[in-house]
C-alpha cells in the first residue's frame, strides 16, 4: 500500500549527532550524469542552506541548555530572509495545539546557531518567512532567488538538506510531473525523482544554476511502521512560483490573497471527453454571464483540462482585479465572457 505524508510526522525522533544515521546518507544515485552542474553551484547551495533547529529547551531547567537537534532545512535568499516549510517551524502547544513558533533557531553550514524571527507564513501552502536577527545577518554567507518562469519534466536538479536529522547532505535527479496533487496541501506540487527523507522538509530544490525550482515538501513510500521512517526515492516540492509570492507577500507585510472566480464545478462529458462544467455560479462569474451547466473550455486562450488546473491557473497566473477571459460551451454555442475577479 502507498502512503503519502507530509515529512512533519517525523521531525523530533532524530538528532543532529545520530552517528548511525550516516549510512543513509542522500547520495548522488549511481551512473548520474552531473556534467551540466559545477561545484561553485554546489557549494553556494550548501552555503545558503540552513538547518532548523528544534527547541529541545526543557523549561523546568531553564539553566540547562537544550541538545542540538535539527528538525528540517531552510533557505537564506538575502538580507537575511530564510524560507522553509511551514510545518517544520510548527509545534505543539499544550494548551492551544499545533502552532507556528514566532522565532526559531538556524544552524549555518559553517555551524553558527542564529534566531530567526517570523515574517510571514501560508498554512495554505506549508511556507513560512524568517528573518534573522540584525547582528548575526553578516554570518549569512551567500543568497539565492527563485527561477523565473515554468519548469519541465526531465530537468536536472538536486536538494541540500538534513534527511533524519544529519548533514547537511546533497541529493541528485530529474523533476518529474510538475503538475501533481496530493491532499497535504491545495495547490500543485512539483515530484521530483531524488531521495529525501524526514528533515528534508524545507530545503530547497534547486537547478542547474543554483536557483530555487521548488521547497521539498513531501515524500510517498511504499512500507512503514509506527516507530521507524524510511527515506523516499519520490519527492515532492511546493513550486517555486508560488512560495516566491508567499515571500514577496510576506517581506510587503500584506495578507497574500488569491482570486476568486466564483464557481462550483463537477465533471461532465462532452462526446468522449470528460470536461469541468458549473454546477453552481456565484459572483463575480455570475455577474459576467455564466450559467449552471457551462463546459468550460478555457481562460485565457490556455485550455481547461480540469478543477485543479483552472484552479491553479487562478492561483499562479492572476491577481485579484484582473479581467479573464472565460470560454464555455452552451448548448451547442461557444461564448467567451470577461470575468473581473474578486479576491479571497
Amino acid at each position: 500500500m502507498i502512503h503519502y505524508r507530509s515529512l512533519k510526522d517525523y521531525h523530533v525522533r532524530f538528532s543532529v549527532l545520530c552517528a548511525w544515521a550516516i549510512a543513509l546518507i542522500v547520495a548522488v544515485p549511481a551512473g548520474a550524469d552531473m556534467t551540466p552542474l559545477s561545484q561553485e553551484v554546489f557549494q553556494r547551495a550548501k552555503q545558503v542552506t540552513v538547518g532548523i533547529l528544534a527547541d529541545t529547551q526543557d523549561q523546568r531547567m531553564p539553566e540547562k541548555p537544550g541538545k542540538v537537534s535539527v528538525r528540517g532545512t531552510g533557505v537564506h535568499l538575502r538580507d537575511g530572509y530564510v524560507v522553509t516549510a511551514r510545518h517544520a517551524a510548527e509545534k505543539h502547544d499544550p494548551t492551544t495545539g499545533t502552532i507556528i513558533q514566532k522565532r526559531i533557531r538556524i544552524l549555518t553550514n559553517d555551524l553558527h546557531e542564529l534566531p530567526a524571527d517570523l515574517v510571514g507564513d501560508s498554512a495554505f501552502m506549508d511556507v513560512v518567512v524568517y528573518r534573522v536577527a540584525e547582528p548575526h545577518r553578516s554570518k549569512l554567507q551567500a543568497g539565492t532567488s527563485f527561477v523565473s518562469g515554468d519548469v519541465a519534466p526531465g530537468m536536472e536538479v538536486f536538494t541540500v538538506g538534513y534527511p533524519l536529522g544529519w548533514g547537511p547532505t546533497m541529493a541528485f535527479g530529474r523533476l518529474g510531473n510538475t503538475n501533481t496533487f496530493l491532499q497535504t496541501v491545495d495547490t500543485r506540487l512539483i515530484q521530483a525523482d531524488l531521495s529525501a527523507c524526514s528533515g528534508n522538509s524545507g530545503g530547497g530544490l534547486f537547478n542547474g544554476q543554483g536557483e530555487i525550482v521548488g521547497i521539498v515538501h513531501a515524500v510517498i513510500h511504499t512500507d512503514q511502521e509506527e516507530t521507524q521512517t524510511y527515506c523516499s526515492r519520490m519527492a515532492f516540492a511546493i513550486p517555486g512560483v508560488l512560495a516566491e509570492r508567499i515571500v514577496n507577500a510576506a517581506l510587503s507585510g500584506k495578507p497574500l490573497t488569491f482570486s476568486k472566480l466564483g464557481l462550483h464545478l463537477t465533471s461532465v462529458k462532452d462526446g468522449t471527453r470528460l470536461r469541468v462544467a458549473v454546477k453552481d455560479v456565484t459572483e463575480p462569474a455570475k455577474a459576467a454571464g455564466l450559467q449552471r451547466h457551462d463546459i468550460l473550455l478555457a481562460i485565457q486562450d490556455t485550455e481547461i483540462i480540469d478543477a485543479a488546473q483552472l484552479k491553479n491557473f487562478l492561483i499562479e497566473r492572476t491577481t485579484p482585479g484582473q479581467e479573464v477571459s472565460i470560454k464555455v460551451r452552451r448548448v451547442d454555442a461557444d461564448l467567451t465572457f470577461h470575468v473581473v475577479l474578486g479576491g479571497g
